[in-house]
């Protein structure tokens, strides 16, 4: 790194001293600064050219130095005659203005150690770009060392040397004398320019038509900066010592050759011995054809050919050279015209403007920028120009860099920006404004792009106020959002309500809808919408615009509307203007639309809002009752848990208590031992009682269950063969009867919820009973199940109780006299106590099959007896007054009135289906019995 530091540390110097020794104590120094040596150029490339400012003007100068160290090897005389050329061509230069002749802006200056003098800005020579690097920096910039000419370049820098030398032949009546590519300077734009005036011939009678140019003898012995390079000389200089304009044809014919021929001239000389290389020459030059002119293009061959013949008489002059159709290039003529673009009238300016855009793609960048681009730019002074030439500026923009656009157009524009007539500027301007917001850097787009179009949208123009309005939108993404918060969107409103004309209004508000996506939700809300409501008009264009921005702003993901905005203010402001008599259908339809959508998100949002209260309320309710439940149910299951402790303290024969009752029994009957003297066998019992109580206690105390306890299934007997036994003996009582239709059995009710389950079968497989009544009994195995009215009783009244549909000869169903009233509450056996099991009583069984007269003492049955109520229907033992039919059908109508049902068209018998005639199971027989009988 210290070594990279050094050696440009070193660099510097060593350029610093040598800028300073060649140009210290020169009066140049006093107005200009001198900066960094770029080229060389002149007779020999004698003169080196540096890069300078004038310090009062900052203007960008070129400062020619000849440093004097260059001829120190010469004699004082030499050298007074090297520095007489050297001063007698830059006093020529300096006397003589022209386009085509390097412009002088400080003459030429002498100190003790240089020679300087400056010039407009220069690139370097023409001998530097051909490859030429004598008298240069050691570290030559890559801008010389890669630059390489275009054809456009090259055909328009020989046009503009052979205009040079048509003046300098025609006007000024001067020979130059020394055409070389040394002594043609491109400047800073490129254009090609002569200077190395250090041997031109005036004309001895410029006053005569035929002019006069006396010639030197050629002296071998000067120094070489007292001659001409003579690789460029006509031969008839030194051959026959004479010399005309048409010898400066010549040497312009040896530059074009060196041009095509990467800078080698077309003969090598030898100084040594001059007049022999010419004589050779000039036979070479005799037979000169076109195979020794290949490097040149064809179309100006036959032309370079004639300016190297050996008669000057027969060389075409430097006007006629002007006119060759090989500098009718289009590139070329549109630089010409561009350098006579101050001669136009505006007129002819606008039309050559108008026609430039189509030019302009085929001309190199470098042209465009260096040549082009300099001359549009100064037509900006002339306000009436500016809308031919600002287009052709904004189209090198599109091609330029950043930087480039940044450093060499933005600074032309900033005036024009501000310019308001004539009124094209603006509309040129907003067409592409994409272009200045990409490039323009940020502080300029705030301080000059922007206000322009704040201008434009105040402009009394209506077409430039619609232009903007519709371009607006296509460069919104590249506005910084507080810009077009705080300045953008206030002049869009008050241009659409102050405005006078429909379609400045109507595009108002299509470029508000294109530019929402680029704002902020809440802005929306709180400023674009309540807009809406303030337009006056109400044209259908108008209208559907108001919509559009509405269903917009309501659609967009990152926008919408919120339901207290819809319902508020939306809905009130769109449905009072979709009934507006200026719409036709089809807008009525879109209002229409527009506000059915809006309308069902107002419903489901709002609708999902109360659902979710609903929950939360409904949830919050469910945890305040299970709470309570909790509270009661631990209650109950505690009072439960202790009454199961109870009967399994009884189970096991232990009469023991829980809690202090266990510990006062104890107390009790040690003081009952202390009492009496106990045997034997007594104080063992005690002893395993106290043991049975010790481990009671090591046990975990039972904890309560949340759960209801489920009722133990009953295990019934199997009375399927004492039934059997028992009905035998009623056979001589049974008559044999058919089956019931369909219509006399019940089933249960489901429509009523009455469920009152006759549907148990009786399995004719294992037994076919025969009752002399009816054959298709059923009892339901778990009791009825009837969730109906509690206060119903259908055991209750005049009605007959219990199941009076098995038509049984000697059996009156009635309810022991501890069945009480039955209702649904007291129906289920699973109420969450467990009833106590009980042996099975058989003595209904006897009172229904035994011979005495069963007992009836329920409420429900009618009031009168029961021997009577029985005798109705079946007759005394050996009667056969009755048939079986009769019976049958006595016995339904029984059965139907012990119910209540008789005359009921709900409880129709044909309602309900005949239940299957087989049994499956004694067990559920059993039940029914059991739940029947008590």
């Amino acid at each position: 790194m210290e070594s990279m530091l050094n050696k440009l540390k070193s660099t510097v110097t060593k350029v610093t001293a040598d800028v300073t020794s060649a140009v210290m104590g020169n009066p140049v120094t006093r107005e200009f600064d001198v900066g960094r040596h770029i080229a060389s150029g002149g007779n020999g490339l004698a003169w080196k050219i540096f890069n300078g400012t004038k310090k009062s003007t900052k203007q960008e100068v070129a400062v020619f130095v000849f440093d004097k160290k260059l001829i120190d090897k010469y004699q004082k005389f030499e050298k007074d005659q090297i520095i007489d050329s050297l001063k007698r061509g830059v006093q020529q230069l300096t006397r003589l203005r022209h386009p085509r002749l390097l412009t002088v802006q400080h003459p030429l200056e002498e100190s003790r150690d240089c020679l300087a003098f400056c010039t407009e800005p220069v690139f370097a020579s023409l001998a530097n770009v051909l490859g030429n690097w004598e008298n240069l920096p050691s570290s030559i910039s890559p801008d010389i060392k890669d630059y390489k000419l275009y054809d456009v370049e090259t055909k328009y820098g020989l046009l503009q040397v052979s205009e040079g030398l048509s003046f300098l032949h025609s006007s000024v009546k001067m020979v130059h004398g020394n055409v070389t590519p040394e002594n043609i300077i491109l400047n800073k734009s490129g254009a090609w320019k002569i200077m190395g005036f250090d041997f031109c011939v005036s004309s001895s009678n410029p006053s005569e038509q035929e002019p006069k140019f006396p010639c030197k003898e050629w002296d071998p012995n000067l120094p070489s900066l007292c001659l001409p390079n003579p690789e460029y000389l006509a031969p008839e200089y030194i051959l026959s010592v004479s010399c005309e304009t048409a010898s400066d044809m010549y040497s312009l014919g040896t530059v074009m050759y060196a041009v095509f021929n990467k800078g080698k001239p077309i003969f090598e000389v030898n100084k040594q011995d001059i007049y022999k290389s010419f004589s050779r020459q000039l036979d070479q030059l005799s037979r000169l054809g076109s195979s020794s002119l290949t490097s040149i293009p064809e179309e100006v061959r036959d032309h370079v050919k004639l300016l190297l013949n050996v008669t000057p008489t027969v060389r075409p002059d430097a006007d006629q050279m002007t006119k060759i159709p090989f500098f009718d290039d289009v590139g070329a003529v549109t630089l010409q015209y561009f350098d006579t673009l101050f001669q136009r009238d505006n007129l002819q300016k606008s039309q050559f403007f108008k026609g430039l855009p189509k030019v302009l793609p085929k001309l190199p960048k470098r042209v465009i920028v260096q040549r082009i681009l300099p001359a549009l730019t100064s037509e900006f002074v002339n306000p009436d120009m500016v809308p031919f030439v600002l287009p052709n500026v904004l189209l090198i923009a599109e091609e330029c860099t950043k930087e480039e656009y940044v450093k060499l157009i933005l600074p032309e524009l900033g005036p024009v920006f501000k310019q308001q007539e004539p009124i094209q500027i603006l509309l040129i301007f907003l067409q592409k404004m994409d272009l200045l917001l990409t490039k323009t850097p940020p502080d300029e787009i705030k301080n000059s792009v922007l206000p322009m179009v704040y201008r434009a949208l105040e402009a009394p123009s209506i077409q430039i106020q619609e232009l903007c309005l519709n371009i607006i939108p296509t460069f919104a993404n590249l506005i910084d959002y507080p810009s077009m918060k705080n300045a953008l969107i206030p002049r869009i409103k008050n241009a659409c309500l102050q405005t006078s004309s429909l379609a400045v209004r109507v595009n108002s508000l299509v470029c508000l809808g294109k530019i929402l996506e680029y704002l902020d939700k809440w802005f929306v809300l709180d400023d674009i919408l309540p807009f809406l409501q303030q337009i006056p008009s109400k044209e259908p264009a108008v209208l559907m615009g108001i919509l559009g921005i509405y269903k917009c702003t309501f659609t967009h993901k990152k926008l919408g509307i919120t339901k207290e905005q819809l319902a508020g203010k939306v809905l009130p402001h769109l449905i009072p203007l979709s009934i507006e008599n200026n719409l036709n259908l089809n807008q009525f339809s879109s209002f229409i639309a527009v506000i059915k959508e809006m309308l069902s998100r107002l419903e489901s949002e709002h609708r999902t809002k109360l659902e979710q209260l609903h929950m939360m309320q409904e949830q919050q309710r469910s945890l305040d009752i299970g709470n309570q439940m909790n509270a009661s149910e631990e209650t109950s299951v505690t009072h439960v848990g202790s009454q199961q402790i109870d009967k399994v303290f009884n189970n096991i024969g232990a009469d023991l208590l829980t809690g202090g009752e266990s510990e006062n029994k104890e107390d009790g009957l040690q003081n009952k031992q202390k009492r009496a003297s106990l045997t034997l066998e007594e104080k063992q019992k005690l002893a395993k009682e106290q043991e049975q109580a010790q481990k009671l206690k090591s046990q975990q105390p039972l904890k309560p269950q949340l759960h209801t306890p489920v009722a133990p299934v009953k295990q019934t007997k199997d009375l399927t063969d004492t039934l059997m036994d028992n009905m035998t003996s009623l056979t001589s009582l049974s008559v044999s009867t058919p089956k019931l239709s369909a219509s006399s059995t019940f089933t249960s009710v489901p429509s009523t919820g009455l469920n009152m389950m006759f549907s148990t079968p009786i399995d004719n497989t294992k037994r076919n009973l025969t009752n002399g009544l009816n054959a298709n009994m059923g009892f339901q195995t778990s009791g009825f199940s009837m969730p109906v009215n509690p206060n119903q009783n259908f055991f209750s009244g005049t009605s007959t109780a219990g199941v009076s549909t098995a038509g049984v000869s000697t059996m009156t169903l009635g309810a022991p006299p501890t069945l009480s009233n039955y209702s649904p509450l007291s129906s289920a056996p699973a109420a969450g106590k467990q009833a106590p099991q009980r042996p099975a009583d058989m003595s209904a069984l006897n009172n229904l099959f035994g011979p005495q007269k069963p007992k009836v003492s329920m409420n429900q049955l009618s009031q009168q007896k029961p021997n009577q109520w029985l005798n109705q229907f079946v007759p005394p033992p050996g009667s056969s007054g009755m048939g079986s039919a009769a019976m049958g059908s006595q016995v339904n109508v029984m059965g139907q009135a012990a119910f209540g049902m008789q005359g009921n068209p709900f409880f129709n018998p044909q309602n309900f289906a005949q239940p299957p005639t087989t049994m499956t199971s004694s067990s559920s027989a059993s039940n029914d019995l059991k739940d029947l009988f008590g």
